[in-house]
């Protein structure tokens, strides 16, 4: 089939190089420079399967409005908030009750489980070189810490990963650089998890479609979808309508915009998330592979010659506006662990990425409704670890297969109940 692509995040690479190596003809149609250029940018590169769990869930109302007072919030309001933003507060809320917590948690580790799977088969299959380690630590600052992790340690346990319970000696042995006036309570270790550069992969996997004869059209704005059959789209500057005989829409927060004239309200809002990155200025002093500071969520990645420090979730206000305070809690938590490790002298990135996240956690795959529409939106800050096993589910769902894990709320009915 002749099958268009709409967004080159990791998102739509990744369903670009499954649709290719299915033997389609495949165009895809970025409005950026190069691919990845937003939310896939400076992520953490977190592939943890097992933490990959909903936003929305029992007790996180209380806990976002009281970490609205902490000067080093996971969580922060934006200004201005805008009735969409308002609209996606509520139907987060009313998602955060246990019986939809439990469903959507199934949910997206089914796919995040397969997702790591088939991005381990395509490091293996494909010569792609990215920045990658294994290994995990998630940062106990204190007994109250600790205690507060046992509901994701549980989730963890119900998944069957891999993971110890480890004292803080045992965790500067697996990350000798731990700042040593830190204090640390202990720390959970997965050494099966991974970080990788996910804008490095997501270029490596782009010339891997291209390969198999996917084109790539780069600063090209899709405007409007068309109604007719079996599928069109309109490209910013052209009068000419382009036909094909299917779309797949992969363009992130933008989505919404292009579904809604076709009569499809989809509660996508970007949540922020902000990472700093800077070159290694001493080997020893920076991590080895991953931590993560859970009391802030801010995790610290070493990627090949970097260090990068990625981590909080803000909702409303501007997308070109950096907020000091988010900033400056990246800054307090690599300072803490891994002080000297960086050079933040001069070059450091400053990141701010709109992760596209829909109210109760997973992601939508596979037919809109409207003919020769196929959607993969909606991957809020996962995306990252739930793209390759995403882009091969819709694949399938195009070919007539029979994907590999069960889809049962995955699909876009359950925007529609």
């Amino acid at each position: 089939m002749k099958i268009a692509i709409i967004g080159a995040g990791i998102i739509g690479v990744t369903t670009a190089y499954e649709l290719a190596a299915d033997g389609h003809e495949v165009t895809v149609f970025e409005r950026h420079a190069a691919a990845a250029e937003e939310a896939s940018f400076a992520t953490a590169g977190m592939v943890a399967p097992g933490s990959v769990t909903p936003w929305a869930a029992p007790g996180m109302p209380a806990k976002v409005l009281r970490s609205l007072l902490s000067r080093h919030a996971a969580v922060r309001i934006g200004r201005p908030l805008s009735a969409g933003d308002l609209a996606w507060i509520w139907k987060w809320r009313r998602a955060c009750k246990l019986e939809t917590y439990l469903a959507n948690r199934a949910r997206l580790q089914r796919l995040a489980f397969y997702s790591s799977e088939r991005l381990r088969q395509l490091s293996a299959d494909l010569p792609l070189e990215y920045e990658r380690s294994e290994g995990y630590l998630m940062l106990l600052r204190s007994g109250k810490d600790l205690q507060l992790a046992q509901p994701a340690l549980q989730v963890i346990r119900d998944a069957g990963v891999a993971f110890r319970e480890i004292d803080a000696a045992e965790a500067r042995r697996i990350e000798p650089a731990l700042n040593a006036d830190t204090a640390l309570a202990g720390a959970i270790h997965l050494p099966r998890d991974e970080v990788g550069n996910c804008r490095q992969f997501a270029m490596g996997l782009k010339i891997g479609a291209q390969l198999l004869g996917a084109r790539f059209l780069s600063n090209t704005t899709v405007t409007r979808i068309g109604r007719s059959v079996p599928a069109t789209l309109y490209v910013a500057g052209e009068a000419r309508r382009r036909r094909f005989d299917a779309l797949v829409l992969c363009a992130g927060v933008a989505s919404a915009s292009l579904l809604k004239p076709l009569g499809l309200s989809v509660p996508i809002a970007p949540v922020y998330g902000y990472s700093i990155s800077a070159h290694i200025r001493e080997p020893l002093n920076a991590p080895l592979s991953a931590v993560m500071d859970e009391r802030y969520q801010v995790a610290i990645t070493r990627l090949g010659q970097r260090v990068r420090v990625a981590g909080g979730a803000e909702i409303g206000g501007a997308p070109g506006h950096k907020r000091a305070a988010s900033l400056q809690t990246l800054y307090k938590v690599l300072h803490d662990w891994f002080p000297g490790a960086a050079q933040l002298s001069n070059g450091v990135q400053e990141w701010k990425g709109a992760r596209p996240m829909l109210p109760d956690g997973p992601p939508v795959l596979g037919a809109s409704g409207v003919p020769g529409l196929w959607l993969n939106i909606g991957h809020g800050a996962s995306g990252w670890a739930l793209s390759c096993g995403s882009a091969r589910v819709v694949a399938d769902l195009i070919a007539g297969r029979a994907p590999a894990i069960d889809l049962e709320g995955l699909g876009v009915e359950r925007l529609l109940r």
